[in-house]
Protein backbone atom coordinates (compact mmCIF):
# COMPACT_ATOMS: atom_id res chain seq x y z
CA UNK A 1 0.00 0.00 0.00
CA UNK A 2 1.35 3.42 -0.95
CA UNK A 3 0.38 6.77 0.58
CA UNK A 4 -0.20 9.72 -1.71
CA UNK A 5 -0.72 13.37 -0.77
CA UNK A 6 -1.18 16.59 -2.71
CA UNK A 7 -2.54 20.11 -2.41
CA UNK A 8 -5.17 21.99 -4.41
CA UNK A 9 -6.49 25.53 -4.16
CA UNK A 10 -10.07 26.73 -3.62
CA UNK A 11 -11.32 30.03 -4.96
CA UNK A 12 -12.40 32.54 -2.29
CA UNK A 13 -15.83 32.13 -0.73
CA UNK A 14 -16.65 28.62 -1.96
CA UNK A 15 -15.84 26.42 1.03
CA UNK A 16 -19.43 25.53 1.90
CA UNK A 17 -20.32 24.72 -1.71
CA UNK A 18 -17.17 22.60 -2.08
CA UNK A 19 -18.11 20.66 1.06
CA UNK A 20 -21.74 20.29 -0.06
CA UNK A 21 -20.71 18.81 -3.40
CA UNK A 22 -18.39 16.33 -1.72
CA UNK A 23 -21.05 15.41 0.84
CA UNK A 24 -23.18 14.43 -2.18
CA UNK A 25 -20.39 12.72 -4.14
CA UNK A 26 -21.72 10.70 -7.04
CA UNK A 27 -21.84 6.94 -6.33
CA UNK A 28 -20.35 6.21 -9.76
CA UNK A 29 -17.35 8.41 -8.95
CA UNK A 30 -16.84 6.74 -5.56
CA UNK A 31 -16.95 3.30 -7.22
CA UNK A 32 -14.50 4.41 -9.90
CA UNK A 33 -12.02 5.68 -7.31
CA UNK A 34 -12.29 2.50 -5.23
CA UNK A 35 -12.02 0.30 -8.33
CA UNK A 36 -8.81 2.18 -9.21
CA UNK A 37 -7.31 1.12 -5.87
CA UNK A 38 -7.85 4.33 -3.89
CA UNK A 39 -8.87 4.06 -0.24
CA UNK A 40 -8.77 6.15 2.92
CA UNK A 41 -9.14 9.30 0.82
CA UNK A 42 -9.44 12.48 2.89
CA UNK A 43 -9.36 16.15 1.95
CA UNK A 44 -8.53 18.74 4.60
CA UNK A 45 -8.87 22.52 4.38
CA UNK A 46 -6.60 25.28 5.66
CA UNK A 47 -9.33 27.90 6.19
CA UNK A 48 -7.22 31.08 6.03
CA UNK A 49 -5.57 30.22 2.71
CA UNK A 50 -8.23 28.07 1.01
CA UNK A 51 -5.54 25.44 0.46
CA UNK A 52 -6.77 21.86 0.30
CA UNK A 53 -4.62 18.96 1.46
CA UNK A 54 -5.59 15.55 0.10
CA UNK A 55 -4.29 12.23 1.40
CA UNK A 56 -5.12 8.77 0.10
CA UNK A 57 -3.87 5.23 0.10
CA UNK A 58 -3.16 3.49 -3.19
CA UNK A 59 -3.14 -0.28 -3.56
CA UNK A 60 0.03 -1.80 -4.98
CA UNK A 61 -1.85 -2.64 -8.19
CA UNK A 62 -3.71 0.69 -8.43
CA UNK A 63 -4.76 2.23 -11.73
CA UNK A 64 -5.08 5.79 -10.42
CA UNK A 65 -2.93 7.19 -13.25
CA UNK A 66 -5.68 6.19 -15.72
CA UNK A 67 -8.45 8.07 -13.87
CA UNK A 68 -8.02 11.35 -15.81
CA UNK A 69 -9.09 9.50 -18.95
CA UNK A 70 -12.43 8.31 -17.51
CA UNK A 71 -15.65 10.09 -18.42
CA UNK A 72 -16.86 10.28 -14.80
CA UNK A 73 -13.67 11.99 -13.61
CA UNK A 74 -13.81 14.48 -16.49
CA UNK A 75 -17.46 15.17 -15.63
CA UNK A 76 -16.57 15.71 -11.93
CA UNK A 77 -13.74 18.07 -12.86
CA UNK A 78 -16.11 20.14 -14.99
CA UNK A 79 -18.62 20.19 -12.12
CA UNK A 80 -15.97 21.40 -9.67
CA UNK A 81 -14.08 23.81 -11.96
CA UNK A 82 -15.94 26.91 -10.78
CA UNK A 83 -14.71 26.32 -7.22
CA UNK A 84 -11.01 25.59 -7.70
CA UNK A 85 -7.88 26.56 -9.55
CA UNK A 86 -7.88 24.35 -12.63
CA UNK A 87 -6.01 23.66 -15.85
CA UNK A 88 -7.69 24.32 -19.23
CA UNK A 89 -9.05 20.73 -19.23
CA UNK A 90 -10.75 21.44 -15.84
CA UNK A 91 -8.36 19.16 -13.96
CA UNK A 92 -7.47 20.68 -10.59
CA UNK A 93 -4.09 22.29 -10.22
CA UNK A 94 -2.38 19.84 -7.86
CA UNK A 95 1.00 19.99 -6.20
CA UNK A 96 2.33 16.61 -5.08
CA UNK A 97 3.70 16.41 -1.56
CA UNK A 98 6.77 14.42 -0.54
CA UNK A 99 6.40 12.35 2.57
CA UNK A 100 9.01 13.29 5.15
CA UNK A 101 7.63 11.47 8.20
CA UNK A 102 5.27 8.58 8.91
CA UNK A 103 4.30 6.92 12.19
CA UNK A 104 2.33 3.71 12.00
Amino acid sequence: MMRNAFTMQLKPGVVEEYKRRHDEIWPELSRTLKDAGISDYSIFLDEPSGKLFAAQKLSDDNTADALPETDIVKKWWAYMADLMDTHPDNSPVCAPLREVFYLE
